[in-house]
Order: structure tokens, then C-alpha cells, then sequence
């Protein structure tokens, strides 16, 4: 007898409920086609060479070698609605739907970018996840959602329906929620159909990705669209605010967008007078010639954290250096350099030497510095905006950069302790095992700028 998980049997049941206890409204909304019988007016191709055809009303995508990612995109553009598709594509091919997009002579000559509801047949099972084409790259992943990652069926067909209603984003799968996110980049823009480009391998030529029933509702969304409930996590990307969810769920601005409340010099009563800059809902450092807390200092908070789940967004200039540190000891160090501390590190890899220093890239981005390189992760360029997170409890610590996991440790275990044994803390006793500390933002002489930092204190294990 065969077996399944618990995760897919969340799915299923989610979705028989979806089906049934829609209500009868839903049967007879004023959905409109967006694909009628053999053709494909009112759609053009952009991007690679990939081939579109239909086949019994069904839109096919045919991968082929050498081509970039193909887009078949609606010619009308679409702000808010309500789109619901189904999917089917090879295991092999990784596929998605791009919403509110746009594709201009004016960002990187035209390529296709915004919005895509992903569609991921690999292990890593991300499909519904929200992903930013050619710009922020993933918005919403599914690492929290073992649920959503369990209701995609590989090699069949997948029903999607995304709701796009002022800021918010959600998106499920065979009746499953995904993502929900929230964002202001982006008000409008078309639909598109993605055929993925593929590795140069003859065996993938002709891998298919196939849409069927796409149709959307642009009228009367607030009667149509789905109560907004508790049961996936909720993204926000809206510069410096906590939506009202957020704010139940006990996350608080740690920075308000505005003033120095809540924050000190590392070494100073106050906030340092020079170095700093607040502007335009931006918290940064000045450049001051790469040296290490030499110009206005590093800034730390005036509360202590132990149990604490931390996000925001950074930005660092080419060839720049900074981080993020916790359980700072601000008493540990009196002389030059940077306070004494935890650090998810803060780099340009390509371009600044430290990343070519440590052991085994544990000085790079999002790495825990001198201690434990990051991996799997996918960083935007500098000069863009990443983000990242800091998840404390007790003793175990997570590193997340745009969404992905890359770092996972336990302080204080013979490991930890023989990993700072071997680096730059080797000196100074108990390092990283203070039960509590504040978090600090550095000042390496190197252009950053931070925001939307937001915190909330997770209950003690």
C-alpha cells in the first residue's frame, strides 16, 4: 500500500475544500478569456526563440538550444485582477507566468521583466513562490511552506490562481496558498507565458510547457477575491512599514524611516554626528576610504536581543563592506575597530579582497564572518537591494539572503567553539555565547545604505 506525506494530504484536502465550498458567486463571475480557441491574437513574443503553438486550446512552449528565456505576453496590460491557469510542463523544465510586467528600451533593451508565479518542478518543489524577473529575484520562497511545496504534482497538470489587488500579491496552487507578499514596485503590466531556456544538451530540445483555461477578472474584485487569513507567512517589501499583520504577529520597526530613535554610536552616548546620513527613508554610511569604524563609528541599538527574528534591506556599493552584527559585547573592544559581535557579513565577492580571505569563502556575503561560509545563496549585484535575515533561537541561528536559507548553526556546541579556535575571535573568551546584545550596523568606510529593518522577539525555548 502506498503511503503519503503529510504535507500532500494537507494539499488534497485543501484543495477538495477550495472546490466545494467555493461560493456560488465564484461559478458565475465575469471571467474573461485570455486565449480563445486556435489563436494567439492579442499576444506577442518577446525575449528568446522558444516556439508558441495551440493545440486543442491548449498553449504550448516548445525549450529550445541557445535561446534565452521566452515570453508569449498579453498586449493589454492588467492592474488589478484575478488570473487563474492551469499548468503542466517536463520535469526537466523549470516554467512560470509573468504578472504586471513590462518590457522597455529603457531597462536593459527590453528584456522582460517583474512579477512571475513560479512553476518549479526540481526537489527544491518553490512553484507558486513569487519571483522577480531580471530584477530582485526571489520575493517570496516556500523554505516555510511545506504545505504549498507538496501540492504541486510533477509531470501533470497544476491549477494556479493569483490575486493581484492593490499591494498584494497572493498566489496557490491546486487550491493551496502560497505566497503572499506585498510590494509597490510594480502597478501594471502584461501577462506572460514563460518557455525557460535550457543547458545546451540535445536531449532537452523540444521539452514542452503546456497552459490551458487562462482566464482573468478585472471587475468586482473585492466580491471575488479570497478572505485574507493566517495561514502563510505574509511579505512585505514596502519600505519602512509593518502592515497590520505584521504588527500582531509582534514584528516592530526597529528604525523608524525617519529619526536615530532607538540607536547610539557603538562607543558614544549618542548618535555620531558625522558619517551617517538619514535621507529619502534610507539609513547609511558615508564612504570614507574602506578604513574600519574610523569615520562616524559603528551604530548599535539601544535595547539587547537574545530570542529575535531580524529583516531588512541593504544595499552596498561596488566593491563595499559592511555587516551586521548581534550579541554585540560594545564593552569588548575599546580600541580601533569594529565592536565585538556575531556578524552576517556584508560584501561586494567580486570586488573586495576580504572575500578571498578565511577559509573556504566564510568571509563572503551572508556568511557568518571568519566562521561559517554561506551557501546556495542568490545575491543581487551591488548597488541593488538584497535582503536579509537573522532568525535567533536560543542557541540556534539562522543567515537568509533574499528568501533562501544559507547559513544554520548552534552557539556554543564543541563545534561552534572550535570554529572560533581557528578564526580572528580566538581571543576573546565566550565569544558569540552572550545570552543577550544589541544589533549593530557597520561602518567600514564603504558606502551601504539600510532599511525597512524590522524585528520581533520570538518567545524563549
Amino acid at each position: 500500500m502506498s503511503t503519503l506525506s503529510f504535507g500532500r494530504i494537507a494539499a488534497c484536502i485543501a484543495a477538495v475544500f477550495l472546490t466545494f465550498a467555493a461560493p456560488a458567486q465564484a461559478q458565475t463571475a465575469p471571467w474573461r478569456d485570455l486565449v480563445r480557441g486556435d489563436s494567439t491574437d492579442g499576444w506577442r513574443t518577446l525575449g528568446g526563440t522558444a516556439q508558441f503553438t495551440i493545440e486543442n486550446g491548449e498553449v504550448v512552449g516548445h525549450a529550445v538550444l541557445g535561446s534565452a528565456n521566452t515570453f508569449l505576453a498579453t498586449r493589454e496590460t492588467f492592474g488589478d485582477f484575478i488570473l487563474e491557469y492551469e499548468l503542466k510542463s517536463d520535469a526537466r523544465v523549470n516554467s512560470g507566468v509573468q504578472i504586471r510586467s513590462e518590457s522597455v528600451p529603457t531597462y536593459r533593451n527590453g528584456v522582460v521583466h517583474g512579477y512571475q508565479v513560479e512553476s518549479d518542478p526540481s526537489a527544491r518543489a518553490w512553484s507558486g513562490g513569487l519571483y522577480d524577473e531580471q530584477r530582485r529575484q526571489w520575493l517570496y520562497t516556500l523554505i516555510d511552506n511545506p504545505t504549498a511545496q507538496a501540492a504541486f504534482n510533477v509531470g501533470d497538470w497544476n491549477h494556479f490562481r493569483v490575486e493581484a489587488i492593490g499591494n498584494r500579491i497572493r498566489t496557490w496552487v491546486n487550491g493551496v496558498p502560497a505566497a503572499n507578499v506585498l510590494d509597490d514596485m510594480t502597478p501594471r503590466g502584461f501577462i506572460a507565458l514563460q518557455v525557460h531556456s535550457i543547458p545546451n544538451d540535445p536531449a532537452l530540445v523540444g521539452l514542452e510547457t503546456r497552459f490551458r483555461n487562462i482566464r482573468i477578472l478585472t471587475r468586482d474584485l473585492a466580491r471575488y477575491a479570497s478572505p485574507l487569513n493566517d495561514a502563510i507567512e505574509e511579505q512585505n517589501y514596502i519600505a519602512n512599514t509593518v502592515t497590520e499583520r505584521q504588527a500582531a504577529q509582534g514584528w516592530r520597526l526597529l528604525w523608524d524611516g525617519r529619526t536615530t530613535n532607538g540607536w547610539r554610536g557603538a562607543r558614544l552616548p549618542g548618535f555620531p554626528d558625522h558619517g551617517w546620513s538619514i535621507r529619502d527613508g534610507l539609513l547609511s554610511v558615508e564612504p570614507s576610504g574602506g578604513a574600519e569604524s574610523r569615520n562616524g563609528g559603528d551604530i548599535i541599538t539601544t535595547e539587547d536581543f537574545s530570542n529575535f527574528d531580524l529583516e531588512l534591506d541593504f544595499r552596498v556599493a561596488p566593491g563595499g563592506n559592511s555587516g551586521i552584527k548581534y550579541f554585540v559585547d560594545p564593552e569588548l573592544l575599546r580600541g580601533e575597530g569594529s565592536a565585538i559581535g556575531l556578524e552576517y557579513q556584508i560584501l561586494d565577492d567580486e570586488r573586495h579582497p576580504d572575500a578571498q580571505l578565511g577559509v573556504a569563502g566564510n568571509r563572503t556575503l551572508a556568511s557568518l564572518y571568519d566562521l561559517i561560509p554561506a551557501t546556495g545563496k542568490r545575491a543581487n549585484p551591488p548597488g541593488e537591494w538584497n535582503r536579509a535575515r537573522i532568525i535567533v533561537r536560543g542557541n540556534h541561528v539562522e543567515h537568509r539572503l533574499n528568501g533562501g536559507r544559507v547559513v544554520e548553526y548552534e552557539r556554543g556546541t564543541q563545534i561552534f567553539r572550535a570554529l572560533v579556535a581557528y578564526s580572528k575571535y580566538k581571543d576573546w573568551p565566550h565569544f558569540g555565547e552572550l545570552p543577550a546584545g544589541p544589533i549593530l550596523l557597520q561602518d567600514h568606510g564603504d558606502a551601504v545604505s539600510f532599511r525597512s529593518i524590522r524585528i520581533r522577539t520570538l518567545p524563549a525555548e
